[in-house]
């Protein structure tokens, strides 16, 4: 009988001590989401198959999904947690009380952190400047007098990054080794952001980058999706 690879035992040990460690701590009475934060910290497996889903944790091995992650665990206690409590975080990111974000730093380590600012910024808010060039363009376009709605993702992605999505993404695609189909997975969706990010950053001045994820902020703010459960 062949031994197991690397990955494979990789894939079955690593979720272990974060999960036990979860799973004492609310039996010890400890509050769920502080033992939850924790558990983030001791995580140590990228990427996982579970259930027949495939979890990809860490994007391009440097931004923490820490929302999926987060689920992952709650699955490994979920009758162990208030359903309302659970619900408001999974559904809105809301935990039930605030937790600062000197805490959340604290709770789930610096390395985790920085990945987790590395998610926030290249795929949550360039998510949200997408969706904010999205409005202005469909604001000019009723201003001009464009009755007809048509679909304007493909602007967007001129005006951003200065290549339609289809150049784009098969840029992406041929870089990572990926086939190029007719559809996108919610996975390679988020791959594909933070890619665009990282494309951003190369070909944009300090300037633009920065005008850029103000109005990316501040279309979050504006729509009450910060994206982080925090607050200063």
């Amino acid at each position: 009988m062949s031994s197991p690879s690397s990955q494979a035992v990789m894939q079955l040990f690593a979720p272990r001590a974060a999960i036990q460690h979860l799973e004492k701590s609310i039996a010890d009475g400890k509050e769920w989401y502080i033992a939850l934060l924790e558990a983030i910290a001791l995580w140590d497996c990228p990427e996982e198959t579970h259930n027949g889903r495939i979890y990809r944790y860490l994007i391009a091995g440097e931004a923490l999904d820490w929302m999926m992650l987060a689920e992952r665990l709650i699955e490994a206690v979920d009758s162990r947690l208030p359903e309302d409590e659970k619900l408001d975080f999974l559904f809105n990111g809301r935990f039930p009380v605030d937790i600062t974000n000197k805490q959340f730093k604290q709770l789930i380590g610096i390395a985790r952190y920085h990945q987790y600012l590395n998610y926030f910024y290249g795929v949550t808010v360039e998510e949200a400047l997408f969706w904010a060039v999205q409005d202005e363009v469909r604001k000019e376009r009723r201003v001009s007098g464009f009755t007809r709605e048509q679909d304007p993702s493909n602007e967007v992605y001129r005006r951003v990054y200065r290549q339609g999505r289809e150049v784009l993404l098969k840029s992406f695609r041929k870089e990572n080794g990926y086939r190029h189909l007719k559809s996108t997975t919610l996975l390679e969706m988020k791959e594909f952001t933070y890619w665009l990010f990282k494309y951003r950053l190369k070909h944009s001045d300090k300037a633009r980058i920065a005008s850029d994820t103000k109005k990316a902020l501040d279309w979050l703010n504006t729509n009450g999706l910060s994206g982080q459960p925090l607050k200063s």
